[in-house]
Formats: structure tokens, sequence, C-alpha cells
């Protein structure tokens, strides 16, 4: 078979094998290594490998194409680098087709529901005798899942609504993995001569942290086939419906898109329509119908007369309000804070001025302290924290204190080197379960920040795991609390956490919380963004990077950041650091 012929679209065209496919294979294995109880260090290796694949700005389909050494890349050696090119080549890896041979079925399945990790997937197959994803919805009705060690009611709920999803064939695409199809399916539309205007609208457009669909809309010259170009993708696995104004695809990925074509008069609002959310167009179709007039796709109408819908701002601009940012659009207040003059002044990608979180080789990175420092610094960036673990988190190469001083002399040797970026010496310390941090105050005392995490001991009830967060914000070192609910994004559900409680004791303290913007985690959620915003908790934008590439994660942190309705000054990030370094000092 040749070079990214992964599998066959209806008609036999060969599909391209995308970074994201072999970056799901690389965890599909990870999972299955880690149900069987394999050495840590391999499962966190393709672990690893999935996330340098994420990052990748170039496609793995290309590179192998030409010939390019994968074993260059950070994180890959010889042997994953092999397997690389035997998932581009095949489209898929025979190492998963044997690990998944000895592996119980009833466990595999059970990875399939969000929020359960192979952990769990073991722990309920070993403790309840789980054989089916009909056997876990069964016992959990009857509440014997929460009287497992580490799980609990909240638990339970989550796993019936995500097994309720799963039967109804709900799927989620983390947004940097749509962004990757989004683009190439713009770029492919555009080719298409008479295709004048093409965007995408939906979640996408709005920067949910992940998409159920993608709806992209195009105006075009008459006559222009677009319909029969867009089912003829090479992507595409399936057509469900193909017409003139309206197809819809399932990509090999399971991805839907849907593709309008619209005339240019309707653009604005068929943009406005299906951008969304649904919640933001009722109320903007109450207050039409409360001037007796009628809003939809097509435009906004006085019976018959459009008044406007060539674009969005026209709409806006007729019920007397500014335009509103897609971001803001989900019915929480944005319209009333239009109508007022009180919309936010979103923060932008420009104004970021470092990077307060992330990591080198001597932990869990794969990029030294130089190569981050020169990433960060042709960014743009005149800071960036070096903020690797402590030894609470051995798995992830969590240093201790005689190393973590070594480490830091290390830091400020290099940045003393470096012209033109400042290196902060700074540790991701980690929560212990009693409230303590993992460094002696001495210690925590050297470091210019101190990025606090909780890394274990999930299971813990609300009280206690509040309680957890509010002893460890006691400490005076302590600056920011990095990905406050620990989610991991289909995988792992948000610890129990008072998080109005966090914030109150945040605000109190002269504490931050850290919004991360690694795709898997988007943590803190955008709703709860806002509402350290309006109790005065200033947040980090930090893209918790593990390699070069990471850095560029960035971009996700502020487009979740303008969902959560935060400007430039709500973002300790933005600052100089002579600025930051004084908001720093606790009160």
């Amino acid at each position: 078979m040749g070079i990214g012929c992964s599998g066959q679209r209806e008609g036999g065209c060969p599909i391209p094998v995308q970074n994201a496919e072999v970056a799901r294979i690389f965890e599909k294995v990870a999972d299955l290594l880690e149900i069987q109880g394999a050495n840590p260090f391999r499962v966190r290796a393709y672990r690893t490998a999935a996330q340098t694949v994420h990052a990748l700005p170039h496609s793995l389909h290309e590179l192998v194409a030409n010939g390019e050494d994968l074993s260059k890349l950070s994180g890959i050696g010889e042997d994953l680098a092999a397997k690389i090119v035997e998932i581009v080549e095949t489209g898929s890896l025979s190492l998963l087709t044997e690990i998944g041979k000895q592996t119980p079925p009833a466990l595999a399945s059970l990875l399939d529901i969000a929020g359960l990790g192979p952990k769990r997937a073991r722990a309920l197959h070993e403790g309840l005798g789980i054989k089916s994803l009909a056997g876990l919805a069964r016992v959990a009705r009857q509440g014997r899942v929460r009287k497992l060690p580490g799980f609990g009611p909240k638990t339970e709920k989550a796993i019936l609504e995500a097994i309720e999803g799963h039967v109804a064939g709900e799927q989620r695409t983390p947004w940097l993995d749509a962004e990757v199809v989004a683009e190439d399916l713009v770029s492919y539309l555009e080719q298409l001569e008479g295709v004048e205007r093409v965007e995408v609208a939906g979640s996408f457009r709005r920067r949910r942290d992940t998409v159920g669909d993608l709806d992209i809309l195009v105006t075009c010259k008459r006559d222009t086939d677009v319909a029969g170009h867009f089912v003829d993708h090479d992507d595409v696995n399936k057509i469900v419906a193909k017409g003139t104004t309206r197809s819809t695809v399932i990509l090999r990925s399971g991805l839907q898109v849907d593709l309008r074509v619209v005339p240019e008069v309707s653009f604005g609002s068929a943009l406005l329509y299906f951008t969304g959310s649904k919640a933001h167009n009722i109320a903007l179709r109450k207050m039409a119908v409360d001037r007796k007039l009628k809003l939809n796709e097509y435009g906004l109408f006085r019976g018959t007369k459009r008044l406007a819908g060539r674009t969005e701002a026209e709409v806006y601009e007729h019920f007397g309000l500014p335009y509103i940012e897609p971001e803001l659009r989900e019915d929480h207040g944005e319209i009333d804070a239009a109508r007022h003059d009180r919309l936010p002044d979103l923060i932008e990608l420009d104004d970021i001025r470092g990077d307060l979180h992330c990591h080198t080789s001597a932990s869990d990175g794969r990029a030294t302290i130089e190569e981050m420092a020169v990433a960060a610094r042709d960014l743009g960036y005149a800071y960036l924290a070096i903020s690797d673990h402590t030894q609470a988190a051995r798995i992830a190469g969590g240093l201790a204190p005689k190393e973590m001083r070594r480490h830091l002399a290390r830091i400020q040797k290099a940045g003393e080197k470096l012209k033109g970026i400042r290196l902060l010496k700074s540790a991701e310390v980690d929560i212990l379960e009693d409230g303590r941090l993992d460094l002696p105050d001495g210690l925590l005392s050297e470091l210019d920040l101190v990025v606090c995490s909780v890394h274990s001991a999930f299971g813990l009830s609300r009280q206690k795991q509040t309680e957890r967060i509010l002893r460890a914000m006691d400490n005076p070192h302590f600056h920011v609390l990095a990905h406050p609910t620990g989610r991991l994004l289909g995988k792992r559900e948000a610890y129990d956490v008072d998080l109005e409680k966090v914030i109150a004791a945040a605000a109190e303290r002269g504490c931050s919380l850290e919004l991360n913007a690694q795709p898997q985690r988007m943590d803190l959620g955008d709703v709860w963004c806002k509402a350290a915003k309006d109790a005065g908790v200033k947040l980090a934008v930090s893209t918790d990077a593990h390699s070069t590439d990471q850095l560029d994660y960035m971009r996700l942190g502020v487009g979740h950041a303008r969902r959560g309705w935060l400007e430039k000054d709500d973002v300790l990030n933005t600052r100089s650091w002579p600025a930051l370094a004084k908001l720093l000092r606790r009160r």
C-alpha cells in the first residue's frame, strides 16, 4: 500500500493519514499497556510521542514521503520513528493489534467511555466484574460504582452520562484536532474556481474546547459545483447528503461536516445563525419578535423586506448592539452587556509577554533549558518560567530538593548567558494530600514563581479536596494554582472541589489561578475564568509546554480566555516582568 493509504473512501480513493490519527494510535497503545500494568516509563514514552505528534507543525505524511529522519523529533527515538512510518504507510500499527489481543475485550471497551482511564477501567473490571458497557451501566444505576475506592456519586453519575452519550453516538473532537481538519477543508474548498468566501462556523468558531461537528459556509459564483468538489475530498468516508445548497459527510475520523452554500446577501445572518450558540440565537430572535421582526439564517426581515443580513455586524446594529465576538455568544450575559456598553475588550495573543509554566528535560520535558528559552525568545517573549516537577511527581521525573537546587543554578546560568529573554526560576510544586507543598519553605523562597498542582489523591471528598487546596494557599510562597480542576477532556473528570471557595480564597490571599492551555486540559473552564475575573482574581494563561512546539499552545489558551471574558488586565503574563514581580508579592 502506498504512503498514507490508511483506508478507502467510498469509491476507492486513498486517504492520507493525519497527525491526529497517529497520536490516537499511540494514546491507545499507552492505554492498553497501562491496563496490562506495563512499565510506567514505556507507557509514558507512547504518551509523550502522542503529544509530540499533536504539536508538530508539519504533516507526518509529508515528512515520511520526503524521507525525513523522524528520530530527530523531540521524544521520538528510532523505535517510535519506525512505528510512525508503519502507521503512515499502512494506516495501522501491528503492536496495537498484538496488545489488543492480550487485553480482555471488556477492558478495551471501557476505554471508549469519556472519563474512564486505564486505571479506573481495570478497577471496575476487577472490583465489580464488569464485562460490557451494558453491565457497567447496570451497576452504576444500582449505585454500586460509588462504593469502589476512588469513585463516588459524582463519578458514578458522570460514567452513566458518558455511557448514554456513547450509545447515542455522541462524539466530541478536541478543538486542536478539529482545527487541522477545518484548515485543510477550507484550503481545499478555496482552490475551486468560483468559490469566493469560506468560513467555519459552529462551536469551532466559538472556540469551545471540543466540537461535535463542523459547519462550513461558502459563497460562490453561479453554477459552481461546490457540493461535488466537497464530497470528493480524500478524507470523506461517507456521503450522508448531497445537494446544491447543503451537503453532509462523515470523515474517516468520524467527524461530521456540514457544508452550506449561501448567497452573499445572507452570508452575515447565516454565519451568525450557524455559529450559535443556540441560546444566543434564541435571545436574538426574541428581540426580533419584540420588534415585530423575523430573524433567521436568511436575514433580518420586516415582512418580506430584508433589513440586514450581509454581515453579522449589520444584524447586531439593527438591534442597537455593538458587534459581539463569537467566543462570547453563549447567552451568559453578553447581550445585556452589549446593550449597556459593558462588553469586555477581550485579550489578544499579542498581549502575552511570557509563559509562566513549562517543563524541560530535567523532569518530563523533551527540550533543554536553553532550547525552551530560545524558542520562547523567538516568539517575542520577555520572560519564560522554567517550572519542572518536584519529587512527589516521580513518574514525571520530579526533582528532590538537592536536585532542584542544582537545577535552579542551571536556570540562573542559562539566563545569564542568553540575551533578549529573562528566565524565571520556578517549579511545579505538588500539593500533598495534607495541603503541604512538596518543597521546603527555604527553597520555595528562592523561586521567582511557585506554580502549585494537585497530581494525586483525586478521589478525596469535596470538603477534603477543597481544604487541601486552601491549606496550600495559606503558604505565603504559593503563587499560582495550576490546572485547578485536574480534568483531562474526554478522559478524566474534574476532581470534586468547591471552586467558589477556592476562588474566594485566592482573592483573599492574593493568589492566582492558571488557565492551562494544554489541549486535553483547557483548565480552568471558561465559566470559572469569568467567575475568577469577577472576584478580582488574576489568571495566568500558560502552556504547560513539554517541548518547544507546545509553546504554540498559547494561542489555544488565549482563545479559551476570550470565552471566559478575560481582558488584558485580567491576565498575569500580559505584564512586563517588573510589573509582574510586584503583582506576585503576596498580601
